[in-house]
């Protein structure tokens, strides 16, 4: 068992969710149930999928967990690019946030490589 506050990948994905609470304040609030949900739920999807693949027993369990978080990534990479085009985030906020998400993005898929070759050492 890993303890998830100590992967960068997490704590980068975690700082992302807080930043996405604040950007989505100030969305319209009939969409307080759609668009606004939708992207905080996928954006703490990413470090809560990290928590609890941290919980589990094997590297193939984590890696799991780990793809799960990459597709929540995606998924949000999506609604941001919508919640711009909607203007309900100007052009720097989705620039930065989207630069943000493939960050994050990028390590996980780092971290998927590094699980997948620790589970290629083992057999």
């Amino acid at each position: 068992m890993r303890n998830y506050k100590d992967l960068r990948v997490w704590d980068e994905a975690h700082q992302l969710t807080l930043a996405i609470y604040k950007a989505t304040q100030s969305f319209p609030k009939e969409e307080r149930f759609g668009l606004t949900s939708q992207i905080r739920r996928a954006s703490a999807s990413i470090p809560a999928n990290l928590a609890e693949g941290c919980g589990r027993r094997s590297d193939g369990e984590m890696t799991r967990f780990v793809l799960i978080a990459m597709g929540s990534a995606s998924e949000l990479s999506y609604h941001l690019l919508l919640a711009s085009d909607l203007s309900f985030l100007s052009k720097e906020q989705y620039s930065d946030l989207n630069a943000w998400v493939e960050r994050v993005l990028k390590m996980l898929s780092a971290l998927a490589g590094t699980l997948k070759k620790a589970r290629a050492a083992q057999v």
